[in-house]
């Protein structure tokens, strides 16, 4: 069962380097089984999930990308990707709203498009928030277009992920009354509501760790709705906690060791024991550290969710196996 059955919009966020992109591709994956659509979007610009995928650079619309994590029935659903640009959306709106067909595209070759949404950040977070809006909400002028499951969106990051969602604050100063500040206010209904959450990725190291208990606060001030908290890039737990204790001391058995080394062929010399003596020690008090960052990610009262750091990287078939992961630890159904 999944711990969020209510939810249509996953909006994935985190400190740089701590995986975000990664995970927010795990659990499209995971969410689309049993024949459902799912959409995972990307607002950056960096491109990332087509690195991924490893397929061509996506262009501003959506796409079919590949299949999802099979369902109980066996049977797999689909994942679209979409790559949201700012400059594509306002053309968009205008086409929509404003019936701006040509004269939208002559505004862009002016510039005016690029000026707009450069000069504006706020203007510019409601047409890429806007553009996740209409694929979870759509509407009748989107006639024709897939009707999603759950999107998923690759989010900025922790720091800045509150002015990005809260638009209509952002909006405050720029558009008091109108079609803009109008779907603004639209909008946050829906981020609002208990059909988003907000996910948020760390690693066990202490920077990360309070970034993300500062970016749940964060979002409970504005009252956006906090999702569970992803712990990625756990390192292998083979060893009990006796042994990382020893080996943290410094007191591991150096003639075992050799012996033990000896035992499967390998010639012991005194730097190779050595060696691996202090990598013991460094594995051992990073196992502590990360000990007691898990404590305080436990008590952030939210639901936590672990993923292992793969020694092969992340290709597809990984991602494929922590959605799996996800899955199992009930992150969706």
């Amino acid at each position: 069962m999944s711990d969020w059955p209510k939810v249509r919009l996953h909006v994935v966020t985190g400190k740089g380097g701590t995986g975000k992109s990664t995970v927010a591709a795990a659990l499209a994956l995971a969410l689309a089984d049993s024949g459902k659509n799912v959409l995972l979007c990307e607002v950056e610009g960096r491109q990332g999930i087509a690195r991924m995928f490893d397929v061509d650079p996506l262009p501003p619309e959506e796409r079919r990308l590949t299949t999802g994590l099979p369902g109980a029935d066996g049977e797999p659903g689909v994942v679209h990707a979409l790559h949201i640009d700012p400059e594509a959306a306002l053309l968009e709106y205008l086409s929509l709203y404003y019936k701006l067909g040509r004269a939208g595209r002559a505004l862009d070759r002016f510039g005016v498009i690029e000026f707009a949404t450069t000069i504006a950040p706020g203007v510019r977070d409601v047409l890429l928030t806007g553009k996740v809006f209409e694929a979870v909400q759509r509407n009748s002028r989107n006639k024709g277009a897939i009707q999603y499951d759950a999107v998923v969106l690759d989010g900025p990051p922790t720091g800045r992920i509150v002015q990005f969602l809260n638009v209509s604050n952002e909006l405050a100063g720029l558009a008091k009354v109108g079609p803009i500040k109008s779907q603004s206010d639209t909008m946050m209904t829906l981020f609002r509501s208990p059909r988003t959450a907000v996910h948020l990725v760390t690693v066990l190291e202490e920077m990360p760790v309070q970034e993300t208990a500062d970016g749940i606060a964060q979002l409970r001030e504005a009252d956006l709705p906090v999702g569970g908290v992803v712990v990625n890039l756990v390192r292998p737990q083979d060893l009990s906690a006796e042994d990382l204790a020893v080996a943290r001391a410094g007191t591991l058995d150096r003639a075992r060791v050799a012996s033990d080394l000896e035992a499967a062929g390998i010639e012991a010399d005194t730097g190779l024991v050595d060696g691996l003596l202090a990598e013991a020690r460094d594995h051992a008090e990073r196992r502590a550290l990360e000990d007691s960052q898990r404590v305080l990610v436990g008590g952030l009262g939210v639901p936590t969710y672990e993923l292992p750091r793969l020694a092969q990287g992340v290709d597809l078939g990984a991602l494929y196996e922590l959605a799996a992961s996800l899955r199992a630890q009930g992150m969706s159904s």
